[in-house]
């Protein structure tokens, strides 16, 4: 396929895109003035057809050829893989969402059973040092060793 730069990205010229899918470069201008496919434009005016035009000349000769969908069907099955794309990441976005806020939870609550066991076992005190008071009332003295 013959590709062609236009500002830094590659783009493949409507001849080689015809060839591509065996059809006809007329067939690809219908698509374009039909709205099933926006290929850029080189400043020659040329058509420049991207990987994301191939792919979705992929869907549009899948469904024409293979399955005998007309050109109207062709565009409601387009925007509705657009909507479900866009769904999917909203979604996606949603789900990333209830997991921070999950884990948010789980700290908090790991952080109120902490306090909770804290609270249990009283005050912190240095280790093998003297309770603060002894069992009677009195205060105990360090034992000598």
């Amino acid at each position: 396929m013959a590709k062609k730069k236009k500002r830094g990205k590659v783009g493949y010229m409507i001849s080689a895109v015809a060839e591509k899918f065996h059809l006809h470069p007329q067939t690809l201008r219908l698509y374009e003035r039909e709205g099933l496919v926006t290929p850029s434009r080189s400043e020659g005016n040329t058509r420049l057809y991207t990987e994301e035009d191939l792919e979705r000349l992929e869907v549009i000769v899948t469904l024409t050829r293979d399955l005998g969908v007309n050109l109207a069907g062709v565009e409601v099955v387009l925007n509705m893989r657009g909507k479900m794309e866009d769904l999917t990441g909203e979604m996606e976005d949603f789900v990333r969402f209830v997991n921070q806020e999950l884990e948010r939870m789980r700290d908090r609550s790991m952080q109120e059973r902490f306090r909770t066991a804290l609270v249990r076992v009283g005050p912190a005190r240095p280790a093998g040092g003297p309770r603060t008071r002894a069992p009677g009332g009195e205060p105990e003295k360090a034992k000598a060793s």
